[in-house]
């Protein structure tokens, strides 16, 4: 596990969810996957709404530019972002 590929469009994470979190926040790269804590718990989604509500926030781009490729009904999960802005992009390679 702990992939991240770019193309000229999108990235593709490789994302450890942590539910019930005291709030939602990109914590930081452990073991090759970016930890994510959102505050939703994992009961009939929310926590994955929380998830990409939160990368569509971070990355700066529309919600329905965050996909769930992989893992919605687990912890470890390939996400996809679709046009993320160059900003975002620099603080994601600071906290590898």
């Amino acid at each position: 596990m702990g992939q991240q590929r770019e193309d000229e469009h999108a990235i593709t994470l490789t994302v450890r969810v942590v539910p019930r979190a005291s709030r939602s926040e990109i914590a930081s790269y452990h073991d090759g996957a970016l930890r994510v804590r959102v505050a939703a718990s994992p009961v009939e989604g929310a926590a994955n709404r929380e998830l990409i509500r939160l990368l569509s926030k971070s990355f700066r781009v529309p919600q329905n530019a965050v996909t769930i490729i992989s893992g919605s009904n687990s912890r470890n999960k390939i996400v996809r972002i679709t046009n993320p802005s160059a900003v975002m992009l620099d603080e994601l390679s600071k906290l590898k």
